[in-house]
């Protein structure tokens, strides 16, 4: 059971480093989790019809849309780069 008196254990924390400000304090919420699934989800099809289609500009688009959620922890920025990656397939063309 959770005790509330007790500081959260920050990811690359040691011993007796409760309150760093320099640590990374890894959060992974359920929505950030459901928006990484649905582009990594589009972006196997985006690099699917790309490769099948030998299109580039999908292929690209979507291996940079599977792995970018690995990069980017805050859900706006997810959003954001999310949406211009499924519609930057359809302004580039090469």
């Amino acid at each position: 059971m959770l005790d509330s008196r007790r500081p959260v254990k920050r990811f690359g924390q040691g011993a007796g480093e409760e309150n760093a400000g320099s640590a990374y304090y890894l959060a992974m919420t359920a929505t950030s989790l459901l928006i990484s699934v649905i582009a990594g989800a589009i972006g196997m099809g985006y690099f699917m019809y790309g490769k099948r289609q030998v299109r580039y500009a999908p292929m690209i688009s979507g291996m940079i849309l599977c792995v970018y959620p690995y990069f980017v922890s805050s859900t706006l920025w997810l959003c954001v780069i999310g949406l211009g990656l499924i519609v930057a397939p359809f302004l580039i063309d090469f």
